[in-house]
């Protein structure tokens, strides 16, 4: 083959943007056909969060005289806020290792995923493409998460609005960087349902998604500033309970971006290895 003719048979930005779009209109006509999501939309930002209120409300004391205590550790008195902000970090991390994470093997399991691997586009673009209806379905997600916080849980959102849409912003790559390299490695492994139990049990312990981790041993807290959730939730906290300015939170955001495009790297390289992998393995047409 000419140079000439290479050149035409690789596709160009235009032909990957079109499939990225392709793929994001059918994920997102998928989204809409099923419309039973909205329940759990509204649901599990209430339930997830009750069973850590209730237990922090049983330990405060009948008097309340153990808030004292949680104020002196957390530099806060809300502990309903505290719990709510760090349950939902969670939640938005758990829903990105099941949705970004298996989007390809989902696409394997439909029977789609080999014909499309054929096409002469940009492989990448198909995880992309599933990749911006979940962050609009996650959006609505931490809306509705607010609005139940505050009507039913009484949450005082004391912070600023524009901070906390920054630090969201600065997550991002963080959170899907993360989700595309463990869709990477599902490509591959095909089930991978205890790796998802794996990181979410480490955020969940490791990140004081319900309490500060300064009362971490020292070898966890080691642990602790390695993961990015951390400082999401950190200054998530800041951000929307307490009145900061930005120089406040930019310890928190520059290491976000540190993170962000570390992971966005990872996840990008290990996808490429990963399919090259499956290729030489043949394991993309395997059920």
């Amino acid at each position: 083959m000419t140079t000439m003719q290479q050149s035409l048979a690789r596709p160009g930005f235009t032909a990957n943007l079109q499939a990225f779009w392709a793929v994001t209109r059918r994920e997102w006509t998928i989204f809409l056909r099923y419309p039973t999501w909205v329940i759990a939309l509204f649901i599990w930002p209430m339930i997830f969060p009750m069973a850590y209120l209730l237990t922090a409300r049983a330990l405060s004391g009948v008097d309340g005289s153990g808030l004292a205590q949680f104020q002196l550790n957390t530099g806060v008195s809300d502990y309903i806020g505290y719990i709510a902000v760090g349950t939902t970090i969670w939640m938005w991390q758990n829903i990105v290792l099941w949705d970004v994470g298996f989007a390809l093997r989902n696409e394997q399991m439909r029977g789609t995923l080999e014909s499309n691997w054929l096409s002469p586009t940009w492989r990448f673009s198909f995880l992309m493409g599933s990749t911006l209806p979940q962050m609009v379905s996650m959006a609505m997600f931490m809306a509705v998460a607010v609005l139940e916080f505050s009507l039913i849980f009484g949450v005082r959102f004391e912070g600023s609005l524009w901070l906390s849409l920054l630090v969201l912003l600065v997550s991002i790559p963080s959170i899907y960087g993360l989700g595309f390299a463990f869709a990477s490695v599902v490509i591959t492994a095909r089930e991978a349902h205890a790796f998802v139990f794996l990181v979410r049990g480490l955020v969940m312990i490791f990140c004081g998604i319900t309490y500060p981790v300064t009362l971490l041993p020292e070898w966890m807290r080691s642990v602790t500033y390695l993961l990015p959730q951390t400082y999401v939730i950190h200054a998530m906290r800041l951000a929307a309970l307490s009145p900061v300015q930005l120089a406040d939170l930019m310890p928190d955001i520059l290491s976000l971006i540190f993170f962000g495009v570390f992971w966005l790297t990872a996840g990008y390289l290990l996808f490429n290895w990963m399919e090259r992998r499956a290729r030489q393995t043949g394991s993309i047409g395997q059920y």
